[in-house]
C-alpha cells in the first residue's frame, strides 16, 4: 500500500479496488489422470465408461477454478458470500458452484443459500473432489446425486457466538428442483425437500484425543409421471416381479424420490498422523427407468413418447478406513461400498422373464489406494478399485463382469 499514491486519481482508483476485493479468495485444481481396466469399452463409474476398443486412457478429470468474495460489515461481522467455481476438462467447460448467501447478525442464528450448490445431504457428497482420498464419489452417491449438486435455496440454522465462534450443531434444509445439473432444466413442477442435522467434530470426552462427528439426513422428494404407465416391485405368488400399472390415475402422479441416511467419522490422533474411520449407509426409493436407478437428467421418451418411471426401493453404504503411514505426507486408503438398487430381489430372481434389467444389479467396491502428498500444491494417488456385480439370471451378467479400474492421478492446486 505504500506504492499507492491517494493525492491523484489513479491512487484513489487502486485503493478503492484494494478495500472492495481485499476478501476475495481464487483457487483452483487440476486432476491429470491414467487409467486402464481389464476390458476393452467397460461400463465404469471411475470417470465414465471406457469407449468401444479401449482399456487405457489419459484424462483430464477436473478442471476447477474457483472464486469465493465475503462481505463484512463495519463491526467485522459477515453480512454476504458468494462463490462462483467452473470445471474445464477435454469434455468441455461447466459451471459447478454458481451461490450467494447471506447472513442475518441480529440473532446470529439463520443464514440463506441461492443458487447452484451441493445438496446438503450426507458426508460423501458434500466431501470436496479435491480433498476426498479415493479418486471418484461411490457409486450410490453418483447414481442418486449425479455432479452432487442442484439449483434451489437452503436455510441454514447454526448459532454463532460473539467471537464468530458457531455452535457445534447445525441444520440445512432445503427446496431444489431435483434433477440437479444432470439435465438443462427442471422438467417438472415438483420440487425435492432436502433436511441434514449434523455435529462438528468433537471429543467423545474431556480426557480423549478421539475425535467423532455424525449426522443424519433425510430426502423427500420425487418425479412427475408424464405417461399413464409406471412401474413397482411387487411379489405374485412365490416371487417379486416388476408390475405395470396403467392407470389413468397416474398421469401427474409423483413417484417418490424418499431417501434417509446416516453417517458418522471418527479421527484418532497420534505421533504421526493420524486413523480415522468413516461410515455412511443410505436406504430408501428410487425412481428412474428400465435400464438404469439414476435420476433422469431430462424426462426420458423414445421417439418422441414419454416413457414409463421404475420405482424401486434400495440400500447402500460406504466404509472409509484412512491411516496416516510415519508421516502426515504419506496416507493409506481402504474403501467398501456397495449399491443395491433394489434389494427386494437378488442373484437368478434378477431376470428379464421377471422384469428387471441391468438397474437392478447390486455392485459391491473395493477400493485400495495411497496418497502422497509432496507438498500443499501437489498430490499423487494411486488407486484400483476391485468392482464385483452380482451373478444374476441377466445375459452378460451371470458371472462377474470384468470392470476393475486402476487410477493414477496427480493433482495441481493453488
Amino acid at each position: 500500500m505504500d506504492l499507492v499514491d491517494t493525492t491523484n486519481t489513479m491512487g484513489k482508483g487502486m485503493l478503492s479496488i484494494y478495500e472492495r476485493y481485499n476478501r476475495v479468495r481464487i483457487s483452483g485444481y487440476i486432476q491429470p489422470q491414467f487409467q486402464f481396466t481389464n476390458s476393452k469399452g467397460a461400463e465404469s463409474f471411475a470417470g465414465g465408461n471406457f469407449s468401444e476398443i479401449s482399456s487405457n486412457r489419459f484424462m483430464l478429470r477436473r478442471g476447477r477454478l474457483r472464486v469465493d468474495y465475503a462481505h463484512l460489515n463495519e463491526k467485522g461481522e459477515p453480512t454476504s458470500y458468494f462463490v462462483f467455481q467452473f470445471d474445464g476438462t477435454e469434455r468441455g467447460v461447466a459451471i459447478r458452484d454458481f451461490w450467494g448467501r447471506f447472513y442475518e447478525n441480529k440473532f446470529k442464528l439463520f443464514a440463506l443459500t441461492t443458487g447452484m450448490f451441493a445438496r446438503p445431504f450426507g458426508y460423501e457428497v458434500n466431501l470436496s473432489s479435491a480433498n476426498r482420498e479415493s479418486p471418484e464419489r461411490g457409486r450410490m452417491s453418483q447414481t442418486l446425486m449425479k455432479t452432487e449438486r442442484d439449483i434451489g435455496m437452503m436455510l441454514t440454522v447454526n448459532k454463532r457466538n460473539k467471537n464468530g465462534r458457531a455452535s457445534d450443531f447445525k441444520l440445512d434444509i432445503g427446496v431444489f428442483n431435483g434433477q440437479g445439473m444432470s439435465g438443462p432444466t427442471d422438467y417438472d413442477s415438483h420440487k425435492d425437500v432436502i433436511a441434514r442435522v449434523s455435529m462438528k467434530p468433537k471429543k467423545i470426552n474431556p480426557a480423549s484425543r478421539v475425535l467423532i462427528s455424525a449426522a443424519v439426513s433425510g430426502y423427500a422428494g420425487g418425479i412427475t409421471s408424464q405417461s399413464n404407465v409406471l412401474y413397482k416391485v411387487q411379489k405374485k405368488s412365490d416371487r417379486y416381479e416388476m408390475v405395470r400399472d396403467s392407470s389413468k390415475s397416474n398421469f401427474g402422479k409423483a413417484a417418490p424420490r424418499n431417501y434417509a441416511g446416516a453417517d458418522i467419522q471418527f479421527v484418532i490422533p497420534n505421533k504421526r498422523g493420524q486413523t480415522e474411520f468413516r461410515a455412511e449407509y443410505i436406504k430408501g426409493e428410487q425412481t428412474a427407468t428400465a435400464l438404469s436407478s439414476e435420476t433422469p437428467g431430462t424426462y426420458p421418451a423414445t421417439n418422441g413418447l414419454k416413457d414409463p418411471l421404475y420405482t424401486r426401493s434400495f440400500d447402500g453404504a460406504y466404509f472409509y478406513f484412512l491411516q496416516n503411514l510415519n508421516s502426515l505426507d504419506h496416507q493409506f486408503v481402504l474403501k467398501y461400498d456397495w449399491y443395491d438398487p433394489n434389494k427386494k430381489i437378488s442373484g437368478k430372481e434378477v431376470a428379464t422373464v421377471n422384469g428387471f434389467s441391468k438397474a437392478d444389479l447390486r455392485y459391491n467396491t473395493l477400493g485400495v489406494g495411497y496418497v502422497y502428498r509432496a507438498n500443499e500444491s501437489l498430490k499423487f494417488m494411486f488407486y484400483y478399485d476391485f468392482v464385483k456385480n452380482e451373478k444374476s439370471g441377466l445375459t452378460g451378467f451371470t458371472e462377474d463382469v470384468k470392470d476393475n479400474v486402476f487410477t493414477g492421478r496427480v493433482q495441481y492446486n493453488f
